[in-house]
């Protein structure tokens, strides 16, 4: 058999194999986590309360800093409204927690999140738009995501806040690295 023969094989194979792979992912909801924001890995969507520290997939709500996060690939494409991708982020605060937001970063309940501090530019010297919430108690619709693992993640300290019904699912972590 020829090289050319022997690697056509392999690439029919290959595609073969993701695109089954692909299919037993989206029904057994797992999703891959390929940013940098959360760790990398396989999340599976469950049946679970949205409740603090729980990881949750979100369509973002449309507006500006959304179209501008899209536009800059900070965010994908995808399926939701006004053509975002899901986001994956870790729920910080909700509901009685007072939370704060500033160029120095986020709090939550008087106390400041570590890597939560606002930058002026991205990495290829963009410049960042900067969020500002007074301390104040959030209400029952309202959640605070975050990444906790990178200090450059597009979250909460850009966009604010995000209403619960913009959630999609709960999701724990299946398969990770880093």
């Amino acid at each position: 058999m020829s090289i050319l023969k022997w690697l056509a094989r392999v690439m029919l194979w290959t595609s073969v194999l993701l695109f089954l792979l692909s299919i037993i992912f989206r029904i057994n909801d797992v999703y891959i986590n390929t940013s940098n924001s959360l760790p990398r890995g396989l999340y599976q969507a469950i049946n679970a309360p949205i409740s603090k520290n729980a990881y949750v997939f979100f369509c973002p709500p449309e507006q500006p800093v959304f179209d501008m996060a899209r536009e800059r690939h900070y965010i994908n494409s995808g399926a939701c409204p006004g053509g975002y991708g899901l986001l994956l982020k870790r729920v910080f605060a909700m509901s009685g927690d007072t939370v704060a937001i500033g160029r120095s970063g986020v709090y939550i309940n008087g106390q400041w999140l570590p890597n939560s501090a606002q930058r002026a530019f991205d990495p290829k010297n963009k410049a960042l738009p900067h969020y500002e919430l007074p301390p104040r108690e959030l209400t029952d619709s309202e959640l605070l995501l975050m990444s906790d693992v990178n200090s450059q993640s597009f979250d909460a300290r850009y966009f604010g806040l995000i209403n619960r019904k913009q959630i999609k699912s709960v999701v724990r972590p299946l398969i990770i690295w880093n």
